[in-house]
């Protein structure tokens, strides 16, 4: 590093990066969190099966398609603001939601949670690209990668925590109003410790790019996430149907804007580069795996054997520790041993699938939730392995005018991949459910269960291929890097 360089770094980015991780931890949460309030919340507003759907979509939805608009305008506006906006949006949309007086204002304040989402959460690895030198961006992302394990296996054990002790009477209240002082104090804190960055080639905001877009990924992310629920009416297959003539209209268009001169809003010169569109295929798989896992876990844990929400968390507990730690331990796996450590990775996350497969299968309806922690500690470990060093390296091979879109894709993707993982795996868990005969509930759902995970661990070899693909694209680029670089010296 240059002296130059030196003296641009932020003394205090360690300190700014707590603060976009609790961002990070309070958006994964929300995911995951509403579902053990699912009950209170039906009981005490009178909320019909439709309302739940919307209040658990509503959130993920908004979420989902304006990332990449909200990554553009972090470029264009600057991230730091972006972030901190977003932020107290946030903050403020989890306080109605922890004081909605109906179903219905529920719903709007899950959307309102979603949009400020959109505008806080692209700005987390945009800003931990630009703010850190190369050789400590590793770090700093295995600490992202340990806040998403954390928040994700968080989700159901706070929940069921906070359901089952009912604090200050507050009932499914408090899972939203958990969220009020940490977003406080992360907003307080953030003002002096974040340092402004923006992309001076974003001018200005490709409005109809922007509107086509979220177009496409409504189309796409709506029906899957409504439409197993609603056993795929019509609506969901034509909407499925228009998300490719979307995304054409949306290429075409955003190449037409380029040609006359104008920013797009996403770069097309992002999506040339092999090895950042494998990245996204992988990021897909890997994520679509995790959400496959957890959901039908517990749709078997609580519906099948009757555990409660807060049990059915502790179930994951160790999957949550597994991965903590072996994301804070990637870093320096990496430095040592190289990209290696990511098929390590999916052969632990493998192996771990298959383990959990065999004891459910020994056990069937006799199973015991702590039967589990074994397996799907090796799964932590697996998953903890990959997620920070596969972000670090699709990013790595982004050029630095692209960080803020290629942030936004990539946050992107993590969500519509939690739905594509539950809509596939769900049609797999489903039919095994009706298919089954037996009288005894566990047992019926413990083989639903166990077809399931067939299913994941063929998604787990399609990611170990993708993996190879990007193995071999990233030693290409050494040889023709070499080449430009003693073409520039000669």
């Amino acid at each position: 590093m240059t002296k130059t360089n030196e003296a641009q770094l932020d003394p205090r980015r360690w300190w700014a990066l707590a603060v976009v991780l609790s961002a990070t931890f309070m958006a994964l949460l929300d995911s995951f969190i509403v579902n053990v309030a699912i009950p209170s919340i039906q009981s005490d507003l009178g909320a019909s099966a439709s309302d739940i759907q919307f209040i658990l979509a509503g959130y993920t939805l908004a979420y989902a398609v304006l990332l990449i608009t909200g990554s553009r305008l972090g470029d264009m506006f600057g991230r730091k603001r972006l972030f901190l906006t977003g932020m107290l949006g946030f903050v403020v949309a989890s306080a109605l939601c922890g004081a909605a007086p109906s179903a219905m204002y529920l719903i709007l304040f899950r959307v309102l949670q979603g949009v400020t989402s959109a505008a806080m959460m692209p700005q987390v690895l945009a800003m931990i690209q630009v703010s850190f030198p190369d050789n400590e961006k590793a770090k700093a992302i295995g600490l992202y990668g340990a806040t998403i394990g954390i928040a994700t296996v968080s989700g159901q054990l706070l929940g069921g925590y906070l359901i089952s002790q009912n604090l200050f009477g507050l009932g499914w209240r408090s899972v939203f109003l958990v969220n009020v002082p940490i977003g406080a104090a992360a907003l307080l804190a953030g003002i002096p410790l974040l340092r402004e960055s923006r992309n001076p080639a974003a001018r200005r905001l490709d409005l109809t790019g922007a509107l086509l877009l979220t177009a496409s990924l409504l189309a796409l992310a709506f029906p899957l996430v409504q439409g197993r629920e609603a056993g795929w009416p019509l609506w969901s297959i034509l909407l499925l149907a228009c998300f490719p003539v979307c995304l054409t209209l949306f290429i075409i268009y955003e190449r037409k804007i380029l040609e006359n001169g104008r920013p797009p809003l996403l770069a097309p010169s992002l999506f040339r580069d092999r090895s950042f569109r494998l990245g996204i295929s992988l990021i897909l798989v890997f994520y679509a795996i995790a959400s496959a896992l957890f959901f039908t876990l517990a749709v078997m844990l609580q519906q099948g054997f009757g555990y409660s929400a807060l049990t059915s968390g502790l179930t994951y507990l160790p999957l949550g520790i597994g991965f903590f730690l072996a994301s804070l331990a990637s870093p320096k796996l990496m430095s040592k041993f190289g990209p290696a450590v990511l098929f390590v990775g999916a052969i632990l996350t493998a192996g771990g699938i298959g383990y959990t497969l065999e004891i459910v299968h020994h056990y069937g309806g006799h199973l015991v939730w702590n039967a589990l922690w074994p397996s799907l500690f090796v799964v932590g470990v697996g998953q903890g392995i990959c997620a920070a060093p596969l972000i670090g390296t699709i990013l790595s091979k982004v050029r630095q005018e692209n960080i803020g879109a290629a942030s936004g894709v990539l946050t992107t993707a993590t969500q519509l991949s939690t739905a594509l993982g539950v809509c596939f795996v769900g049609i797999f868990f489903y039919r095994a459910l009706d298919m089954s005969h037996s009288p005894d509930a566990p047992a019926r759902y413990a083989h639903a269960f166990t077809v399931a995970l067939e299913f994941v661990l063929i998604l787990s070899a399609i990611y170990a291929f993708l993996l190879a693909f990007l193995m071999r694209a990233g030693q290409r680029r050494q040889p023709e890097k070499a080449a430009r670089a003693s073409g520039l010296k000669g």
